[in-house]
């Protein structure tokens, strides 16, 4: 767990040097910070794969920057024309969590309840 708290932390900080760098429209080291920034999200997807409540959130994270990413790309080359698609990877985040949650209730209440379904 500290060496996975070690690399989120390292994450945060690349992610703010890319959106600060959206922000700034410095679109080299934006581009840049794409990068490792979605690879690392992927290295903590990784090693919290055996904890589904943490590889759920982790994924939501991932697809974020991914839609952060395509929302960025458009302001800089695309005269802020990708949004919709940048959409398409914040929905998807939201659904994953949505389902996630609703899973977890229903099966909370299930276990609460036994014989109901039986």
């Amino acid at each position: 767990m500290h060496d996975t708290r070690k690399i989120e932390n390292l994450h945060v900080s690349l992610w703010l040097l890319k959106d600060v760098s959206w922000c700034s429209e410095w679109k080299m080291l934006g581009m840049v910070m794409v990068i490792p920034t979605l690879v690392v999200a992927l290295k903590i997807c990784w090693d919290t794969r055996r904890s589904t409540p943490d590889l759920i959130h982790n994924i939501a994270v991932a697809l974020w920057i991914c839609a952060n990413t395509t929302w960025m790309i458009g302001e800089f080359f695309y005269e802020d024309t990708t949004r919709d698609y940048a959409k398409i990877f914040f929905y998807a985040g939201m659904i994953l969590l949505a389902g996630y949650y609703a899973w977890s209730w229903l099966k909370r209440h299930d276990d609460e309840a036994p014989g109901a379904f039986a």
